[in-house]
């Protein structure tokens, strides 16, 4: 799958690089510069696949229809199927593998929207082939998977970004330089919480057998997941609440939620996780063991060592309709969080309150809002850039891999560190059998990840209950490895 640069193909980076030729004293003007504001040349432009053109990916398509789409790719033509009418001559295909034999020598960028089990088969060959990526939150299934996507892109230098689009935003930035500036003194305690899952969690696996829809390439959506039947409970959305495929509520709203938290305290990875989780009954005493689906709501406790920067920090994520207790600093009728969830940061001289996105970051009490000036001393994304993707495309163009704001060298630990949390889940019901015991016994088994979990980052591995290690990778289906 890997091949070699044409010449012509490396030419023309080479002029996107650089903005433009000489030639014995003489310069070739960029046609953007002749063409006028707005105008923007072939030789400015991005040669773009968008791997998974439906549901989510839409909008990578309507955001990239400025480049030059020459790959659309989706396992499912109902889904992909508004995308293709709006680039009838674009090559379409199924199996994105099959797309990088025949147009990867064009291609500079991929864009990755499909569901989280297939974020790092896609995107790892993409970077081995030298080529631009923008993979979707979480960045990866497994922690394993976040450490090889960010070890590789460092390697081959291209360019990265993970879709958590509010890191790109103002609130961002402003909560940064405000925690920064120390306007709410050394912060120790951090809350974090979401209304997801807004799909099916903790719930059984299917039994009844479904027939699998003609549009739809049943074994290419499985990619690296062990085979099963199909049925229509796990896509076009619901598989977030499986473990196999997706990655739950923390997965799918931890990189939106906790980004200003990890950009504004430099985070990395916590040396503890725990966790404790709702529990489902299918009747008198007798509890669904969730070790397919994700649990219907959450409480994760992490703790962060004391850096030379800052003390040690408690971050409690929960989910699934479970917040924090209010501030006593919130009036009555003003709102704690927003809809999708919020982060409330407690330091020793006050609170910092921050909506979902990292959006409206406020002091509490909301009142001294007025009184309080920090000087902007970040930089900024021009809004006239059109946001996350459009970052993106300007850092390929400048072959900046530092630039994005969510590249992998910050989005791969942060990712790790999000999927950390769910370790402390899954652990519930990684059961080993208590030797004479019979194993039709329900109380025949202990549960060693139902405790505190201790993690080695270098080691990559969690050093005091073996059993959960089997969660830091998953096992691979034959011919998907990576």
């Amino acid at each position: 799958m890997k091949k070699k640069q044409s010449k012509a193909n490396s030419s023309r980076r080479d002029f996107l690089k650089n903005g433009g030729l000489s030639l014995a004293g003489f310069y070739i003007v960029p046609r953007h510069v002749l063409g006028g504001v707005g105008y923007q040349s072939p030789s400015d432009t991005l040669n773009i696949a968008v791997i998974g053109a439906g549901g989510r990916g839409s909008s990578h398509v309507t955001a990239a229809a400025a480049e030059r789409i020459i790959a659309l790719v989706d396992v499912d033509d109902r889904q992909s199927s508004k995308s293709y009418e709006m680039h009838p001559k674009v090559k379409k295909f199924k199996d994105f593998r099959k797309m990088y034999d025949q147009v990867g020598e064009d291609l500079d960028a991929v864009m990755v929207a499909t569901p989280d089990h297939t974020h790092a088969v896609i995107a790892l060959p993409a970077i081995e082939m030298g080529k631009h990526v923008y993979v979707e939150k979480p960045l990866t299934h497994n922690v394993y998977e976040a450490r090889r996507l960010t070890e590789a892109a460092r390697k081959h230098g291209v360019v990265t970004q993970m879709g958590n689009q509010g890191a790109s935003g103002e609130g961002v930035r402003q909560t940064m330089e405000w925690i920064q500036s120390g306007i709410i003194g050394e912060v120790f305690r951090v809350d974090a919480w979401t209304n997801r899952p807004v799909w099916p969690q903790g719930v059984k696996l299917p039994q009844e057998k479904q027939e699998v829809p003609k549009e739809l390439d049943w074994d290419l959506w499985l990619g690296p997941a062990k085979h099963r039947a199909y049925h229509p409970t796990y896509l076009p959305f619901n598989w977030r609440g499986w473990w196999e495929f997706g990655t739950g509520a923390m997965g799918d709203m931890g990189c939106h939620i906790l980004d200003p938290v990890f950009k504004s305290l430099n985070l990395t990875y916590p040396t503890r996780i725990e966790g404790s989780m709702s529990t489902v009954y299918e009747g008198f005493f007798q509890s669904v063991e969730l070790t397919e689906s994700c649990p219907p709501s959450s409480t994760i406790y992490m703790d962060f060592p004391k850096t030379l920067n800052s003390p040690a920090i408690e971050l409690v994520w929960y989910d699934g309709g479970i917040m924090p207790r209010r501030p006593q600093e919130l009036k009555d009728g003003e709102p704690f969080g927003n809809w999708d969830g919020g982060v409330l940061f407690e330091g020793t001289n006050g609170k910092l309150l921050v909506d979902c996105y990292g959006s409206n970051p406020r002091l509490l009490p909301t009142s001294i809002m007025e009184h309080v000036k920090v000087e902007p001393s970040l930089d900024r994304v021009p809004n006239d850039m059109g946001g996350h993707m459009q970052d993106f495309f300007k850092a390929c163009k400048e072959n900046n891999p530092k630039h994005p704001s969510s590249n992998f060298d910050y989005a791969g630990p942060f990712t790790e560190a999000i999927l950390l949390g769910n370790l402390a889940l899954r652990g519930f019901y990684a059961k080993t059998l208590i030797p004479g015991k019979n194993p039709d016994d329900r109380n025949a088994y202990e549960y060693p990840g139902r405790t505190s979990l201790q993690w080695d980052a270098e080691q990559m591995k969690i050093t005091n209950v073996e059993i959960v290690n089997q969660f830091v990778k998953r096992d691979y289906r034959s011919g998907w490895e990576i």
